[in-house]
C-alpha cells in the first residue's frame, strides 16, 4: 500500500536520506509491538528508510537477516498482539567492545545512524555507551580495513531515543512506562476471578506480583481491588508487622466479610532486610489466626496477553515523538528518552533518568524538566500509598475526629464503570474525616424523592470491582424540583454534596448554584467529579468509565478484524457512543488501528467519504484484505451509520463487502478497568478533602454557609494535576445544544488538544 499523501498534518517534517533503525531488547512488554509500528509508519511517512533489528541487541551484534528493512504493510495486524514481534533477547556480546564493534559495522553497512530502543533501564544505558564510543569504533573499522574514511564522514554520529517498556513501571521520569496498565488488567483479572472462590470458601489469598525493586504493580493493584494488605520493596513494615495485619484481617471477617486479599510485591522485605515471600504470609495467617489460606504466584501471565487500550495509544503517541526526536537531533544532542508527563509526551535526557533508577539522585544536578517529572514521579507514588492506607485501614471511633458535618453523595446520568469505586473512596474518605455520609440513590430524582440513607463504612466494602452505578443513577435535572430538593436538605441537615456524574451532573450543579438566590439551602459547597464513558465533561482531560469503554471498543474491534481474517476483503462500519463528543470514536479508532474515524469535531463531506472507499480499494490489493471504520454515533445527522455502510457497499461492491456493528450499551457495562478504579478512587478522596476544607471554612455561627463561585467546583484533571474549578468558569469553553426535551449535550469535547493529536497521527498514518 503506497504511503498516503497527507499535507495536513506533519508538512513541515522530512525524513529523506535518513535511516531508523528500532529495537526491542531485555524483558517483553505488552505495548512493545505498537511502538515499533507507530515508529516505522512515521518514519516511512517523512521519507526515511526505516530497519527492523530482530532480537535485540544479539541481532545488531549477529548482523545478517537480523537487520531488515521494514515496510508499511509488516507492522499490519501487529497493533493487538502481545510481546513483541520483532523478538528481544538479553545480549552479553554487546556488553563487550568487541561485540558493539561488530553492531556498529553492521549499521554502518546499511547507513543507519539513527537508533530507537525500546527497553528497560539496561537497554537504553547500553544504547547510550554504544553512542558515546561510535567515534573511535568507526576509526577502528577503518583501521581495520572494514569501513573508508568516506563512510566514517558520512556517519560521524548515531543519534539514540529511547522508550520504556517495562510492566514494573520503574523507570523514573515517566508517569507510565509500556506495558504497565497492560499487567495491571492481567492482575485485576485474576484478583477478581480469585475474589468469588474465597468469598465461596472464607478463604484468605496471598497473591504475588512482580516487582523485584519496584511495587507499583502491588500497590496500584491493591488499590483497585481493595486489598487487606500489601507488602512492597519502597516500604517495608515496621517490627511487629505480623500482629497488625492478623488483627486487621480478623477485624475485616468481624463485619462480615467472607474473605481476605493480600498482595505481596516479589521484591518486598522487611526492616531487617529479610525477604516477605508470599508462602511465608501464607503460614503466618494460617499459624495466627486459623484460616484457609491459598498461596496465587501469577508470574509470567503478567507480561502476556494482548495490550490494554492505554498501552496501545501510549506507545503509539511514543513511537511517533521518538521519531520526531531523531528528525530533529543535532551531532551535539545528547541521547532522549520519551516519557509521559500528564497526558503529553516529553523528552528527557536519557542518561539522568537511567541514573536515578540507579538510585544516584542525590549526587545528580538534574535538568529542570527532569526534576519536575520526577517530582511527580514520587510525588503520585506516595499518593497512591496514602490513599491505599486511608481507605483500607479504619481508624478506631476513638481515633476519629468528630466534625458534625453531613455529607450526601449521589450519581448523576449515565452510569460509568468506576462510580462505585469513586463512592467507596468518598464515604470512607469522609468518615475518616469525621463525618457522617449520606447516600442518594437514582440521582437527583431520588434526591427530591427522599431516597437518601446513611451509609457506613462497611456497605461499600467490595464496591470498587462492580461496574456501573450502586447507588442507582439517572439523567433528571434539579431545576424543577428544587423546592422539594431544598426540603430534603432541611430535613437531613445536609452540609456538603458530592456529585458524581456526567454532563447532566455539571449541569446539575450549575442549576443547583442558580438556585442559591432563592433557597439559601443551596449554600453549602458543592463539588463535582467527572464519570461519563464520553469524557465530554468541561473542564477536565479525562473522565471516570472513558477508560473501561476504550477497553470494550477495542476488545470488540478485535474479534471483529479477527473475524475478517477467514473471510477477507471485508469492511466493518463500528459505531460508538459519545453524543457529541468525538473521544471514544477516534482514541479508540487509533487503539485498534482502523482506517477511519468520523467525528462531529472534524466535519466531513461526500468527498471524504468517496477518498476512503477509494483507500480502501487499494488496500484490498494488498495482503491486508480488511477495513475497518469507527463512527461517532452523533457525527453527522446526514451521514448516518446506515448510510455509510449503504455507501461502501454499492461502491465497494466486486471488490469488499460491508458489515455494521453498533457498539451500544456494553461500552457503559462490564467491570472498571484498573485505571477507572484508581481514578475514580483517588479523584473522589481528593474531593472529600477538598469538602473538609471548605466546610471547616464556611461554618460560621453554628452553621454552615457558603454562596461564593469557588464554592462550586468542578474537579477535573488538566494536563499534569487535579484542579478545582468553579462551575461557572467553565461556562465559555462549553458548546451547549438544547433540544426539545430541554436536556443539554456537549457538542465539542474540552480535550480538543488530545482529539486533534490522535485525529492527525491516526487517520492516514497508523490505519492497519
Amino acid at each position: 500500500m503506497a504511503r498516503p499523501d497527507n499535507k495536513k498534518f506533519f508538512e513541515n517534517l522530512t525524513g529523506a536520506g535518513k535511516a531508523i533503525a528500532v529495537l526491542t531488547s531485555g524483558g517483553d512488554a505488552q505495548g512493545m509491538n505498537a511502538a515499533v509500528r507507530a515508529v516505522v509508519r512515521m518514519g516511512i511517512y517523512v521519507g526515511a528508510k526505516v530497519y527492523f533489528i530482530h532480537e535485540g541487541y544479539q541481532g545488531m551484534v549477529d548482523g545478517g537477516d537480523n537487520i531488515k528493512e521494514a515496510t508499511w504493510e509488516s507492522v499490519s495486524s501487529m497493533l493487538q498482539v502481545g510481546g513483541t514481534v520483532i523478538g528481544s533477547a538479553r545480549c552479553k556480546e554487546f556488553r563487550t567492545h568487541e561485540g558493539r564493534l561488530k553492531a556498529a559495522h553492521n549499521l554502518v553497512q546499511r547507513g543507519i545512524t539513527n537508533l530507537c530502543v525500546i527497553g528497560g533501564d539496561g537497554s537504553l544505558t547500553g544504547a547510550n555507551l554504544f553512542r558515546e564510543e561510535w567515534s573511535g569504533l568507526l576509526n577502528e573499522l577503518v583501521q581495520q580495513g572494514l569501513i573508508d574514511e568516506d563512510a566514517v564522514q558520512r556517519y560521524s554520529a548515531l543519534h539514540i531515543v529511547g522508550m520504556v517498556g517495562s510492566i514494573d513501571n520503574d523507570f523514573c521520569g515517566t508517569d507510565m512506562t509500556i506495558g504497565t496498565d497492560s499487567a495491571l488488567h492481567r492482575i485485576i483479572e485474576v484478583v477478581d476471578a480469585i475474589m468469588t472462590t474465597a468469598q465461596s470458601h472464607q478463604r484468605t489469598f496471598v497473591l504475588e506480583v512482580m516487582g523485584r525493586h519496584c511495587g507499583y504493580l502491588a500497590l496500584v493493584s491493591a488499590l483497585a481491588c481493595g486489598a487487606d494488605w500489601v507488602l512492597i520493596p519502597e516500604m517495608p513494615p515496621e517490627d511487629g508487622w505480623e500482629e497488625k495485619m492478623c488483627e486487621k484481617l480478623s477485624a475485616t471477617r468481624s463485619r462480615g466479610s467472607r474473605l481476605n486479599i493480600i498482595i505481596v510485591a516479589e521484591g518486598a522485605i522487611d526492616r531487617h532486610g529479610k525477604a516477605i515471600t508470599s508462602n511465608r504470609v501464607k503460614d503466618l495467617v494460617v499459624r495466627c489466626l486459623g484460616f484457609d489460606t491459598r498461596v496465587t504466584i501469577l508470574g509470567h501471565v503478567q507480561r502476556g496477553g494482548t495490550p490494554s487500550a492505554f498501552d496501545r495509544i501510549l506507545a503509539s503517541r511514543m513511537g511517533v515523538e521518538a521519531v520526531l526526536a531523531l528528525l530533529e537531533t543535532t551531532a551535539n544532542t545528547p541521547a532522549c528518552v520519551v516519557s509521559l508527563c500528564g497526558n503529553q509526551a516529553v523528552r528527557l535526557p536519557l542518561m539522568e533518568c537511567v541514573q536515578m533508577v540507579t538510585n544516584k539522585v542525590k549526587t545528580l544536578k538534574l535538568s529542570v524538566l527532569v526534576e519536575f517529572c520526577l517530582f511527580f514521579y514520587y510525588r503520585s507514588f506516595q499518593n497512591n500509598l496514602k490513599t491505599y492506607k486511608l481507605l483500607a485501614h479504619r481508624k478506631p471511633e476513638s481515633e476519629l475526629p468528630h466534625s458534625n458535618f453531613n455529607v450526601a453523595v449521589l450519581n448523576v446520568g449515565a452510569p460509568a464503570a468506576g462510580m462505585n469505586a469513586a463512592v467507596r473512596s468518598a464515604v470512607r474518605v469522609g468518615i475518616s474525616e469525621g463525618h457522617k455520609m449520606f447516600a442518594i440513590n437514582d440521582g437527583f430524582e431520588g434526591f427530591y424523592k427522599g431516597q437518601i440513607r446513611e451509609i457506613k463504612w462497611g456497605d461499600v466494602g467490595g464496591w470498587t470491582g462492580q461496574g456501573g452505578s450502586l447507588l442507582g443513577t439517572k439523567r433528571t435535572l434539579p431545576a424543577k424540583h428544587v423546592d422539594k430538593i431544598a426540603e430534603q436538605i432541611r430535613k437531613y441537615n445536609l452540609n456538603a454534596l458530592l456529585i458524581i456524574g456526567g454532563f447532566e451532573a455539571y449541569l446539575g450543579i450549575m442549576e443547583l448554584l442558580a438556585a442559591r438566590g432563592t433557597y439559601e439551602e443551596f449554600c453549602l459547597p458543592m463539588v463535582m467529579v467527572p464519570a461519563t464513558v464520553s469524557n465530554n465533561v468541561p473542564g477536565s482531560d479525562l473522565s471516570i468509565g472513558a477508560d473501561t469503554a476504550l477497553n470494550a471498543i477495542t476488545d470488540t474491534c478485535d474479534r471483529i478484524k479477527q473475524s475478517a481474517s477467514g473471510t477477507k476483503r471485508r469492511v466493518f462500519i463500528i459505531e460508538t457512543m459519545g453524543g457529541y463528543c468525538g473521544y471514544l470514536a477516534s482514541v479508540g479508532g487509533l487503539a485498534a488501528g482502523a482506517d477511519a474515524a468520523y467525528i462531529y469535531e472534524e466535519p466531513f463531506d461526500i468527498r471524504d467519504l468517496q477518498s476512503n472507499v477509494e483507500h480502501l480499494t487499494e488496500k484490498m490489493k494488498t495482503s491486508i484484505q480488511r477495513g475497518l471504520v469507527l463512527r461517532n454515533e452523533n457525527c453527522n445527522d446526514n451521514y448516518t451509520t446506515d448510510f455509510i455502510y449503504q455507501l461502501y457497499s454499492e461502491e465497494g461492491r466486486g471488490v469488499f463487502d460491508c458489515r455494521k456493528n453498533v457498539l451500544g450499551h456494553m461500552q457503559q457495562g462490564g467491570a472498571p478497568s484498573p485505571f477507572d478504579r484508581n481514578f475514580g478512587t483517588k479523584i473522589s478522596a481528593k474531593a472529600m478533602q477538598w469538602i473538609s476544607k471548605k466546610l471547616t471554612e464556611c461554618y460560621r455561627q453554628g452553621r454552615v454557609f457558603a454562596n461564593t463561585e469557588d464554592s462550586a467546583c468542578l474537579l477535573g484533571m488538566r494536563r499534569r494535576a487535579l484542579v478545582f474549578q468553579p462551575v461557572v468558569e467553565l461556562k465559555p469553553e462549553t458548546d451547549f445544544v438544547w433540544v426539545e426535551s430541554h436536556t443539554c449535550s456537549k457538542r465539542a469535547t474540552i480535550n480538543t488538544y488530545q482529539v486533534k493529536l490522535i485525529e492527525s497521527i491516526f487517520s492516514y498514518i497508523f490505519n492497519d
